[in-house]
């Protein structure tokens, strides 16, 4: 009997352990998720509602963060486009997080990719965020 049980929790860990695998991001920022279009949208955009924190070069200023850079980098490096682009959903422009909506936010993004460094491709980020959960932020080219 406690060979069966045992048997049955290594098989249960063994599931648990693939299904945690699977729901690892299969695409990162290297695999061109954004075009280029969108991410000169987002460089408008981010001029009108971003740059009067973050600096025109998104290297920061004064209290904000830069949103490029070994610093950034460090940071996000790992975690998801989905949760980068939640923390931006959620918080940012700091005066009425509301005031930018969620299409302009994601081509926020495409643009902080595009400065950079990640290549443009042909089909743009989207402001889903299960999808964007699957685009892993990788700093360095694998």
């Amino acid at each position: 009997m406690k060979r069966v049980v045992v048997f049955s929790l290594a098989l249960s860990a063994g599931a648990a352990y693939a299904s945690a695998l699977s729901a690892q991001p299969s695409r990162s920022v290297w695999d061109a998720v954004y075009t280029a279009e969108q991410a000169k949208r987002g460089e408008a955009a981010y001029g009108q509602h971003c740059a009067s924190c973050h600096g025109g070069t998104l290297l920061g200023a004064e209290a904000a963060p830069a949103l490029t850079g070994f610093e950034f980098n460090s940071n996000w490096d790992g975690l998801s486009v989905g949760d980068l682009f939640e923390r931006i959903r959620m918080s940012m422009p700091v005066d009425d997080p509301g005031k930018v909506s969620a299409q302009q936010k994601a081509d926020i993004v495409a643009h902080m990719l595009r400065v950079g460094g990640f290549p443009a491709g042909t089909t743009e980020l989207p402001r889903d965020v299960q999808v964007l959960q699957q685009i892993r932020y990788v700093s360095t080219k694998p």
